[in-house]
């Protein structure tokens, strides 16, 4: 039987709306926290979520 655990969110730390199993594959997922309201990207393989780092936005010269 495989382990089921709840995804934390990377940034507050909390339980979120997903759980996820021994042998689940997420990649470029977007997770999103109901506590801390924030999205982020995330690759989970093998129970371990690794955030994935966005650049941010550049302004475009002329």
């Amino acid at each position: 039987m495989h382990e089921i655990q709840w995804v934390l969110c990377p940034i507050c730390h909390n339980k979120t709306r997903l759980k996820i199993r021994g042998d689940t594959v997420l990649i470029n997922f977007p997770l999103y926290c109901p506590k801390c309201k924030q999205e982020t990207l995330v690759n989970v393989n093998h129970m371990n979520t690794s955030v994935i780092k966005e650049p941010d936005a550049q302004t475009q010269s002329r």
